[in-house]
């Protein structure tokens, strides 16, 4: 099964690879693999976790603007 790193990922979705890893620490996208290294977390993304990141951003991100905006109530 091939792996992609956080940035590979990144990339792939065309985001940075800093909003990937906030919204992984957030809670909003999960990674498939962590490898805890020298008081560090390494993520490896499978090819399933790179297209609900897709999904994710499609739907509450847009370029330039970062998320949308709330409706007015």
């Amino acid at each position: 099964m091939r792996t992609y790193s956080t940035e590979e990922v990144a990339n792939a979705v065309g985001i940075h690879r800093i909003t990937l890893q906030r919204w992984l620490s957030d809670g909003k996208v999960k990674a498939s693999l962590s490898m805890p290294m020298s008081g560090r977390t390494l993520w490896r993304w499978t090819g399933r976790d790179l297209a609900r990141v897709r999904k994710y951003k499609e739907k509450f991100y847009r370029k330039g603007r970062g998320r949308k905006k709330k409706p007015k109530a």
